[in-house]
């Protein structure tokens, strides 16, 4: 049986989030119609168990204020990123079994906004993740402060790329670089603020676009702040990048999905790469999704710990919650997730 939506929020967001999809899309109708079919499947049961395992370790390793008890664990993004994980499972996150750990999360990344100009944290990294987390919860969550928050946050992202000569993002709101890492997590922020309903401009999206794409290279892959040493992890955000803006069609979106392919693994930020390939490959096509789900299935019930947690390079707290998500598009809840 397809698992049903668990509250009537997210229903609704998603709801006229396909109606739109049908309404807009290139020879939209019965092809796809049959095509969003296609995703309509059962959820694995090897998967349900493996997410309420790693689900009930980050509720017992969850601090009072809300952090997590790791070092990484007491960041805002990486808290963020456990709180996607956790609204990704689709429970109700006012009156659900992980309400209580959702707004505590929330209430951790709140604490750590600045009040005056919105940066979460102390860096762009843990700002792209947390504004991720605050768009996701915001219309589902309910705090009235949720919706402040992610305006001033998202003003922020804005207002950094506006200063940046490139377009993108790096580690601070006042660098003139950029790196196709941080950019990717303000990017996705950017287009989850604007399906919550925040206004985000067209020509911010397109000029982090331009940036990613200058560091695309002939074969495909994606550097760091060139088109020079294109690697997996990378190439997956700027293909999600292009997904997102509506650029599956493009000649960039199908050279990265390509690259993917063929690229070695890199075990330093393989969970990291985790996050963003599961979307890039559920953009890419049904096939493409199925069967590098299948093989990530595997993979992550081979390496989770007895506790329901996984272990990687940036602590227990981060590679749980990206081995989580790397799962959850086999829920599909998350606006974000959207098709």
């Amino acid at each position: 049986m397809i698992r049903n939506l668990r509250f009537q929020g997210w229903k609704t967001r998603l709801g006229l989030a396909v109606c739109g999809l049908a309404l807009c899309w290139p020879g939209a109708g019965r092809s796809h119609a049959q095509e969003l079919e296609d995703f309509a499947e059962a959820i694995p049961p090897e998967v349900e168990r493996m997410y309420k395992k790693g689900l009930e370790w980050l509720v017992k390793n969850q601090t009072e204020k809300g952090a997590w008890k790791d070092s990484y664990g007491s960041q805002p993004g990486v808290a963020g990123l456990a709180v996607v994980a956790m609204l990704a499972h689709g429970e109700d996150p006012n009156t659900g079994p992980y309400a209580v750990n959702i707004k505590r999360g929330l209430e951790f990344i709140l604490s750590q906004q600045n009040a005056k100009n919105g940066y979460i944290g102390n860096s762009m990294y843990n700002h792209g993740f947390a504004t991720l987390a605050l768009a996701e919860a915001y219309g589902a969550v309910h705090d009235a402060r949720l919706g402040p928050a992610l305006q001033k946050a998202v003003e922020l992202i804005l207002t950094a790329q506006a200063r940046n000569a490139y377009g993108g993002w790096r580690y601070s709101p006042e660098t003139s670089d950029a790196d196709t890492t941080v950019s990717g997590a303000q990017m996705v922020a950017l287009f989850a603020a604007r399906n919550a309903g925040v206004g985000v401009p067209e020509d911010a999206i397109q000029k982090g676009i331009r940036f990613f794409l200058l560091c695309q290279g002939a074969d495909g892959g994606v550097g760091y702040t060139g088109p020079d040493s294109g690697n997996a992890p990378r190439t997956a955000i700027a293909a999600l990048v292009l997904a997102l803006a509506k650029q599956k069609n493009s000649k960039p979106f199908l050279a990265a999905t390509r690259f993917l392919g063929t690229a070695p693994r890199e075990d330093h930020y393989f969970h990291y790469y985790l996050y963003y390939a599961a979307q890039a490959y559920f953009h890419t096509s049904p096939k493409a999704w199925r069967e590098w789900n299948a093989i990530n299935i595997k993979a992550m019930s081979a390496t989770q710990g007895r506790d329901g947690a996984w272990e990687g390079s940036f602590g227990a707290t981060f590679t749980t919650s990206a081995c989580l998500l790397s799962l959850a598009l086999n829920y599909r809840f998350l606006p974000i997730y959207e098709r």
